[in-house]
């Protein structure tokens, strides 16, 4: 799409210089640096801090670029960047962009005040960089929920909230300046008694818990978050006081009459960024593809490239076909949200549903082209394989984002 995708001559799928400037100069990026560093941080399973500190270099890692794409006015900015770094590693690449999230979280629940406040001491600037968490899942509450455990309190005389609970797979967990938690003000309304807070910098009481070893995306770091009695002033509470009590009040009319009121704050957070997670996922399977439509067109067996056997050019076929659909549906949802157009028909989850399980299928295919080649360190595919599988479960599975997509659709409280 262009930068004006309604413009005089209708909707287009042309980039506009702005866009292809951006794509080159992130593409160059990945390749240059994220690419040649990918299987040493994969091996590693660390946070890969001298990319991180390339990338603000740059001005990739930043309040300014994130900001600047957030906003730009065909929305989508964020889904091409997130594409082409995820083209490079998907591990490195969740590193660069996990602060982004918790990020998310401040813009989709908070003030214009707290937005200023918080979301730049997430970043800090290069040599002095900083992270963001944003910490929802709990061990018995990841699709649930309505589940969540942790609880947090007003001390009325001390104007804080008391925080206590653990959050579990929260990338940057622990490691992070910065923490966004989800926690329960009201635990008769479940999710909609549920609200965001801030946990700033040097907090007494929150702490790291375990550090998962994951299958894939390991450069990224994730962990559990245990708070145990985090004391946060009354500021701290997104959006304010004010604005939580009359959302609460309403949810409670809403309960007594049998309807529903209010919001949910990770849903918020969740929905804003769907798409640009789906993006990410395109970027893995693309990658994949490129790597197999390669190899086919080099390797020789049989006096022949074996792309020239019919199964693997289908296998090629339907791969290229299942990219280029959930680019689609990606670049739709985010213009969608940038437009302030609503998902009538959950076009958000739609295309992390589709971008997800096409990363999965291509990458798999990458794998059975490259046959024994493809099962081994030696080729990427073997680590994009593992890098995509995450984009059928965090942020949503892909049984969450259907259940979404069947109830928009349908009207009805399927369960």
């Amino acid at each position: 799409m262009s930068s004006d995708p309604t413009g005089p001559a209708g909707p287009s799928f042309d980039l506009g210089p702005d866009h292809l400037e951006l794509r080159s100069w992130v593409h160059d990026f990945a390749a240059e640096v994220i690419r040649p560093a990918a299987a040493e941080w994969d091996e590693r399973e660390e946070f890969p801090w001298p990319v991180v500190e390339e990338a603000a270099k740059i001005g990739l890692y930043s309040l300014d670029f994130f900001a600047t794409q957030s906003f730009e006015e065909s929305g989508l900015g964020i889904p091409i960047a997130m594409e082409e770094l995820f083209w490079g590693d998907a591990g490195i690449g969740l590193a660069i962009v996990g602060t982004a999230l918790a990020a998310a979280g401040v813009r989709a629940n908070g003030t214009d005040e707290q937005v200023m406040e918080w979301v730049p001491q997430m970043f800090g600037s290069p040599g002095d960089l900083k992270l963001g968490a944003f910490c929802s899942s709990e061990p018995d509450a990841g699709s649930d929920v309505g589940a969540m455990r942790t609880r947090a309190v007003y001390d009325e005389a001390t104007d804080e909230w008391v925080l206590k609970g653990t959050k579990t797979w929260a990338t940057n967990g622990g490691i992070a300046d910065v923490h966004v938690v989800t926690a329960v003000v009201d635990p008769e309304l479940r999710t909609r008694g549920q609200a965001s807070f801030v946990v700033p910098p040097g907090t007494q009481g929150l702490s790291q818990g375990q550090k998962f070893s994951k299958h894939g995306i390991r450069a990224s770091h994730t962990a559990e978050v245990v708070l145990d009695g985090v004391r946060v002033p009354g500021r701290c509470l997104l959006g304010g006081k004010e604005k939580l009590d009359a959302r609460l009040a309403k949810a409670r009319e809403g309960a007594r009459a049998g309807t529903t009121g209010g919001g949910n704050a990770s849903m918020a957070t969740f929905e804003r960024t769907r798409p640009a997670v789906g993006a990410q996922a395109v970027g893995i399977a693309r990658a994949a593809y490129e790597v197999a439509l390669d190899y086919a067109r080099t390797r020789e067996q049989f006096g022949k490239p074996i792309i020239e056997n019919q199964a693997v050019a289908f296998m090629l076929a339907d791969m290229a076909t299942s990219i280029e659909a959930a680019r689609l549906l990606v670049w739709r949802a985010a213009w969608m949200a940038r437009q302030g157009k609503r998902f009538e028909k959950a076009e958000g989850s739609m295309s992390k549903l589709v971008a997800g399980e096409a990363a999965v299928n291509v990458t798999t295919q990458a794998m059975q082209i490259l046959g024994g080649n493809g099962f081994t360190r030696e080729y990427p595919v073997e680590r994009m394989s593992r890098d995509a599988k995450i984009y059928t479960i965090f942020e949503g599975t892909s049984e969450i984002q259907r259940l979404v997509i069947a109830r928009t659709i349908s009207g009805a409280p399927i369960r």
